[in-house]
């Protein structure tokens, strides 16, 4: 039978002995006696002693005491913490024990033979637990504590919990037990002992006056007792605001300059208030005042002040002061302190306007003038004036770059100082400065606009160039040309043109005018049977008289082509007709063939400079370089011949331009200009073309009678920049008369040879 013992000592006891009767498990076929069976031992913590602590004491009955059984310890701590004696069976702990790390120990114990180290006994299962002392103070896990409260919070508002955690056995004893106290933060906050909530100890506190208080809290073990542990921890409380203070006003008076411009910020005003936050938020408002609509006031929400803004202009010599009376309110008022309102304040504010050097003013900014387009220079047109808001004494200065007027520097008097024409600027925008004789840096800025009246001063003219063309197989009293008039002049009641043949045409055979009675004329044929090889060109002379006062006149030529037309009346082929020689027998045409054949062939043989290569000479020893890279398939602009043509460019076949033919001709051209490409017909452009170039190469005397290549470059008639060759000076088109040079003597002779007008005969005959 094994048997524990233990020594009762102050924190020590015996506790649970059990007598058990068990088999043991190798020795099925032997009874056994009972034996004794323990359950715990206990121990006492923190032991600061020298000696090793005594645990208890086993025994077995088996042990005779004569030294054959011998006692055995495993489990956990068994040899590092807890030793045992073999002989005696005495347990004694070797190491200081720390409940708080470790509160019980399982341990084995059993007695087995010396000798053998066979079993005696059955192994026995024990526990040694650590009993606790009060080694551990109270501590806050969660501190340090933030809170807050609100301000004007009654007695006994709850403010925060705090709570503290004790590591002893809190089923032993009293060692876990905590009560809490506070250290500091009195009279202001108290603490309940038993739950830690901290209430506030007095009533209204203000945040304004102090708005955060520290607290220190103790938690104590032991019941608060004496010997108990105890632990602290430190709560700040802010007082959190609420609107109990209205905004008040301190200062009203402020000075702006009267220069100040429209919408800027004249003062900003700010009425106090001790709250913060959205309780500090106000609005600002105009209540009365002498200025009406001269200013408004808005709140910046980033400063809570209030802005007063300008709205109309100052001026310090009418008004030198405003009167205003500004309410502020707060924004978000707490129905918990409406008793300590009103929430709003006003205030009595003087704007005083402080006077600066302002620049001439004229009485009127835009002036608006009229003048006849026929004034004289020096014409006076009427009169500009300004003022100095500060003194009486401002000379004024005009800026017509052009100078069509004058201004008079002392008077404003505006006059012409050249000739006007209306149809060249019809409105004249004069900047009339006014400048300070005090200050020349003051200037003011006047504007005047001058419109110019119209008088009738142009002659009406044709409306466009007209190019009649006339069919031969016209009848009499056909309508050939309707023809319309302009005049840069511009009558109030509007143009109205009167048209009539010149006196000198008016009772010709060939052409008569109806005047429409609205602005346009018809032209019609007197007769018929005309003949391009007759006269292939008829200028017609044309009286256009406007309805002013007085009324002008112009006399506008009307050119009238021939043309070969089909049967429906449209052109074929328009001018002169080439004249063939008739009646030659054949032998005749064979003999000027023949003499034609032989020229050729005498020319071919001529030892100058040869116009085509030989033919023995290699074609492939000549390399001709072209730096010219072409569009390719897809270039579809550089051969466009809509682009090419330019109807706008009158071309005269009549003669080479750079020579004066020598020989006759077959061909008769008459002194009129050949008619121009664009009245032609699409389908016949062109044709008319080559024929007119193959007239001209024909007659040309510098021609090599053998076959050659021309080249023409003709754009057509299409082109809305019309020609700007000077070669077409040549035209007897040309306005340009050049008889002049013939009296310039010879070196003269040959322009006046090639550009000289030659005697032609009549269009009407």
């Amino acid at each position: 039978m094994l048997i524990a013992f233990t020594i009762f000592t102050v924190f020590s006891f015996l506790t649970n002995f059990f007598i058990i009767g068990e088999k043991c498990p190798w020795e099925v076929l032997h009874r056994h006696k009972r034996s004794w069976v323990w359950n715990q031992f206990f121990v006492l913590e923190e032991y600061t002693g020298n000696e090793p602590l005594y645990v208890g004491k086993l025994h077995s009955d088996v042990d005779k005491g004569d030294g054959k059984v011998k006692y055995v310890l495993s489990g956990e701590g068994a040899t590092s913490i807890f030793t045992i004696d073999e002989n005696t069976g005495d347990i004694h702990a070797t190491k200081r024990l720390d409940r708080e790390a470790q509160a019980y120990y399982t341990l084995q114990a059993q007695a087995v033979d010396r000798l053998t180290n066979l079993p005696v006994e059955p192994k026995s299962e024990f526990v040694v637990k650590v009993q606790d002392i009060n080694d551990n103070e109270p501590k806050f896990l969660d501190g340090p504590y933030l809170a807050g409260v609100p301000e004007m919070s009654p007695l006994g508002t709850m403010v925060v919990q705090v709570a503290a955690t004790d590591a002893d056995d809190p089923t032993y004893g009293n060692s876990a037990r905590v009560v809490y106290s506070i250290i500091h933060g009195q009279p202001y906050f108290s603490v309940e002992p038993k739950t830690g909530i901290i209430r506030t100890a007095l009533p209204n506190m203000d945040r304004e006056t102090r708005d955060q208080y520290v607290l220190v809290i103790q938690a104590k073990d032991m019941v608060g007792q004496m010997g108990g542990l105890s632990g602290t921890t430190s709560v700040t409380v802010t007082l959190t605001d609420v609107n109990d203070n209205p905004p008040r006003f301190t200062h009203s008076k402020y000075t702006v300059l009267e220069s100040l411009p429209v919408q800027s910020v004249v003062a900003r005003i700010k009425a106090a208030d001790a709250d913060i936050g959205s309780n500090a938020e106000m609005d600002y408002r105009i209540m009365d005042g002498d200025g009406p609509g001269m200013f408004n006031i808005t709140t910046d929400e980033d400063t809570q002040e209030g802005v007063i803004i300008l709205l109309k202009p100052l001026d310090f010599e009418t008004k030198g002061s405003f009167s205003l009376r500004i309410e502020a309110t707060n924004r978000n008022i707490d129905s918990n302190f409406l008793s300590a309102g009103p929430f709003s304040d006003t205030a009595s504010v003087k704007v005083t306007v402080e006077d600066v050097n302002e620049p001439p003013v004229f009485s009127t900014p835009l002036s608006k003038m009229v003048v006849s387009e026929d004034a004289k220079v020096g014409t006076s047109i009427g009169r500009v004036s300004a003022h100095d808001p500060d003194t009486s004494n401002s000379a004024i200065r005009n800026t017509d770059l052009e100078r069509f007027f004058n201004v008079d520097a002392l008077s404003g008097v505006i006059s012409t100082a050249k000739p006007l024409d209306r149809e060249a600027n019809s409105v004249h925008n004069l900047t009339i400065f006014a400048i300070e004789s005090q200050d020349p840096a003051q200037i003011g800025k006047g504007i005047t606009l001058i419109t110019v009246l119209d008088i009738n001063d142009n002659a009406p003219v044709f409306a466009i160039d007209y190019e009649t063309l006339l069919c031969e197989n016209a009848m009499p009293g056909q309508v050939i040309q309707t023809i319309s008039a302009v005049d840069k002049d511009e009558p109030p009641s509007g143009h109205r043109f009167y048209f009539a043949l010149a006196a000198p045409v008016a009772g010709n055979l060939n052409f008569t005018l109806r005047d429409n009675k609205d602005n346009t004329a018809s032209i019609l044929t007197k007769r018929g049977g005309f003949r391009r090889r007759e006269q292939p060109v008829y200028r017609l002379p044309v009286l256009i008289v406007d309805s002013g006062s007085p009324a002008l006149s112009s006399t506008n030529t009307l050119s009238v082509r021939v043309c070969d037309c089909d049967s429906d009346g449209v052109a074929l082929s328009c001018g002169a007709v080439a004249y063939t020689a008739t009646g030659l027998s054949t032998g005749a045409l064979l003999a000027i063939l023949g003499l034609m054949v032989l020229l050729i062939v005498t020319m071919r043989r001529r030892k100058k400079e040869p116009l085509i290569l030989e033919e023995e000479r290699d074609i492939r020893e000549n390399i001709v370089r072209y730096d010219d890279e072409g569009g390719g398939e897809e270039d579809t602009e550089a051969f466009d011949m809509v682009t090419l043509r330019n109807l706008n460019v009158i071309r005269d076949p009549k003669v080479r331009r750079d020579v004066t033919p020598d020989t006759p001709t077959f061909f008769h051209y008459p002194s009129a200009s050949r008619p121009a490409y664009k009245s032609l017909p699409d389908n016949v452009v062109f044709r008319e073309f080559i024929w007119d170039r193959l007239k001209d190469a024909d007659v040309d005397p510098s021609a090599p009678p053998y076959d050659s290549l021309q080249t023409y470059a003709f754009e057509g008639s299409g082109s809305v920049a019309e020609s700007l060759s000077s070669l077409e000076s040549l035209s007897t088109d040309s306005e340009q008369n050049y008889d002049y040079l013939s009296n310039w003597g010879p070196r003269f002779k040959k322009l006046a040879d090639l550009y000289g007008n030659s005697d032609g005969t009549s269009v009407f005959s």
